[in-house]
Formats: C-alpha cells, sequence, structure tokens
C-alpha cells in the first residue's frame, strides 16, 4: 500500500521561506515521478512542481517558477519542495503526489495523472 506523508507546513511572513518534506513508503520510490499541488479555499487544485524518477526533469508553475525548487532523495524516499520568498497568495493546503508510470518523464500536470496522493499540510503565509 503506496502511503504519501507530507511535513513541515506552517506560518510564516511574508519573504519568509519554508521547506516541505514528503515521504513515501509501499513501492519503489526511485521508480515514480512525483508532483506537489496546493488548494486554496474555495479554487481548485493548483499543480506546483513536479519531479522526474531521478530527479534530472523538473517543471514548474509560472507561478511559482524562480521562487520554489522541488528536488528529491531516492535514497531517503523522499521528496520536498523548498519555498522561498513567499506571499500571502502561497497561503494553500499543499500535496504531494505520485504518478504511476515507471520511469517516466515526470512532466505530468494534472491531478488525474497522478495515482496517489498525501494529506496535505498547511501553509499560511501572513502579509
Amino acid at each position: 500500500q503506496v502511503q504519501l506523508v507530507e511535513s513541515g507546513g506552517g506560518l510564516v511572513q511574508a519573504g519568509g521561506s519554508l521547506r516541505l518534506s514528503c515521504a513515501a513508503s509501499g513501492r519503489t520510490f526511485s521508480h515514480y515521478g512525483m508532483g506537489w499541488f496546493r488548494q486554496a479555499p474555495g479554487k481548485e487544485r493548483e499543480f506546483i512542481a513536479s519531479i522526474n524518477w531521478s530527479g534530472v526533469i523538473t517543471l514548474y508553475a509560472d507561478s511559482v517558477k524562480g521562487r520554489f525548487t522541488v528536488s528529491r532523495d531516492n535514497a531517503k524516499n523522499t521528496v520536498y519542495l523548498q519555498m522561498s520568498n513567499l506571499k500571502p497568495e502561497d497561503t494553500a493546503v499543499y500535496y504531494c503526489a505520485g504518478d504511476n508510470v515507471k520511469f517516466s518523464s515526470g512532466r505530468y500536470r494534472g491531478p488525474e495523472e497522478y495515482e496517489y496522493w498525501g494529506l496535505g499540510t498547511q501553509v499560511t503565509v501572513s502579509s
């Protein structure tokens, strides 16, 4: 059974930084791409970033490009989202997700392209 558990969320002032982690278990982590999404109250789930199985290929939403960095440590079965220069509009619940295609490019933007999801971690940015 695949499980994804996010951590690292919290309250931060605008301009600050946070690093989210997502620990995976239940399958060979290093074979699959991972993604990060967020959902603010009253809004649809939004793609943030993705990373392929090896960590070589990354993809970002325009809204976070240059501020957020996705990375992974396959030895620790963990994917990270480093967030810098945070803005109040970054406030949301952040979710990590795992795709289900071995050795894919990891360039998946749609929530429907991910098979597994964590429960999310709240990020609140105060102005």
